[in-house]
């Protein structure tokens, strides 16, 4: 088959574009035609057809009155990216498109170039963006479910987006615009949740598409795993902001003898290593963002990993490569995390945001040290069974082959 990955971004940043790129490698070793189209951007490797990507566009830079209603409307339509996949989409004519996160800086307007060529569509489901104007269902920090049934309106009212009036009500209106009049999802036929909680979710949001159910995988010859550990140590992996349960990680290992490592960088790095500074917490590292051997190698140094999100996790990939790696998991009880992470099995779980259930838990781990490994084990052959390429792959095309399906 030819088939047509789209992603706005091309490189490894966040989960999205990692299961875009590592599902692309996987379907061409299975002997399939794969071609990537998204945004440009200095990081992209070289690609085909490279001169038709969208402009890069970055939301993080100040920019005046005039350019931000520029920008917000190829939020609500991009003009640009419909333009630039018409002449591709001719000249490469694929079998099928799979969609993964293209919202604002692509926009839904390929879907109406996409439907002109009659091309089969599936689209994974990254965040919860189809149901929330904000794509976290998060609001103040907290989860928040407020825009059930398409009463997006409460984005605006509660400022989702950024805190900020402007940001919100883009977003406000982007989905009206998308869901209510010119319903432009619809034209996509299937749509692919990696969690079970994020397909339920949704649906209980009021999402009315035919929804599969397909986790993310992993390559397990690229994880050597160490089901033992050489340093007292455990490991956080992640960006650091309020809704990642941060705070309430270095509350709970406050004390404790164990050594905290933290990679990642956010909003919350300068706030954290103050709070770490000003009460003379001894046993909590920053060691910034890291990828690749080098992240690997310090999980594997590390007993466990754990994860304190307080938002609703999908189908979370440090949880899986962590594993991967024979290293079992601490995760709060929220969103998909109790999929993947089983009390006494592959991890503990923990009560959300609550500081001495967390405390208790890594307490019961370093005070039970034999199981740890056992746990590690269970863990990698819990990837091996469930998270593995052929498996994902079967499922993979049978969504495919679905989405043919439905749209003849």
């Amino acid at each position: 088959m030819k088939i047509f990955l789209i992603n706005k971004f091309l490189f490894p940043k966040g989960g999205d574009a990692i299961s875009t790129l590592t599902t692309g490698e996987l379907l061409k070793k299975k002997g399939h035609e794969v071609y990537f189209w998204g945004m440009k951007h200095p990081k992209n490797p070289k690609y085909e057809f490279e001169e038709l990507f969208i402009d890069y566009i970055d939301y993080y830079k100040s920019m005046g009155f005039v350019e931000k209603l520029k920008i917000a409307s190829k939020i609500l339509y991009s003009f640009e990216a419909k333009k630039k996949i018409d002449p591709l989409l001719n000249k490469i004519k694929p079998d099928i498109i799979h969609l993964n996160n293209f919202a604002h800086q692509i926009s839904p307007s390929i879907l109406d170039v996409i439907k002109k060529y009659k091309i089969p569509t599936v689209m994974t489901m990254h965040d919860y963006k189809l149901v929330c104007p904000a794509y976290s269902m998060l609001s103040k920090g907290k989860p928040c479910e407020k825009c059930k049934n398409g009463r997006y309106y409460y984005c605006f009212l509660n400022k989702c987006t950024k805190n900020s009036y402007f940001k919100s009500l883009i977003n406000t209106l982007e989905m009206y615009l998308h869901h209510k009049f010119l319903r432009i999802y619809n034209k996509i036929d299937i749509f692919i949740a990696p969690s079970r909680f994020m397909l339920n979710k949704v649906k209980e949001m009021g999402f009315k598409g035919e929804i599969v159910y397909l986790p993310n995988f992993v390559n397990l010859e690229e994880f050597e795993p160490n089901y033992n550990w050489e340093e007292n140590s455990i490991v956080y992996v992640g960006r650091l902001s309020f809704e990642k349960g941060i705070k309430t990680l270095i509350e709970a290992v406050k004390g404790l003898n164990v050594g905290l490592k933290i990679i990642g960088n956010g909003p919350l790095r300068q706030e954290s290593e103050e709070k770490v500074k000003n009460e003379n917490i001894k046993n909590v590292k920053f060691l910034g963002f890291k990828k690749g051997k080098e992240l690997k190698e310090e999980i594997k140094k590390a007993m466990f990993t754990v994860l304190p999100s307080e938002c609703y996790e999908n189908n979370p990939r440090s949880v899986i490569e962590s594993f991967a790696l024979g290293k079992p998991v601490v995760g709060a009880r929220i969103g998909g995390i109790p999929e993947l992470v089983i009390d006494h099995e592959t991890g503990m779980t923990f009560e959300p945001g609550d500081t001495e259930d967390l405390r208790e838990k890594i307490g019961f781990m370093l005070n039970n040290k034999d199981i740890i490994e056992k746990m590690g084990k269970n863990a990698r052959n819990f990837v091996k069974e469930i998270f593995n390429p052929d498996s994902h792959y079967k499922k993979l095309v049978k969504s495919y082959r679905r989405a043919i399906e439905k749209s003849n």
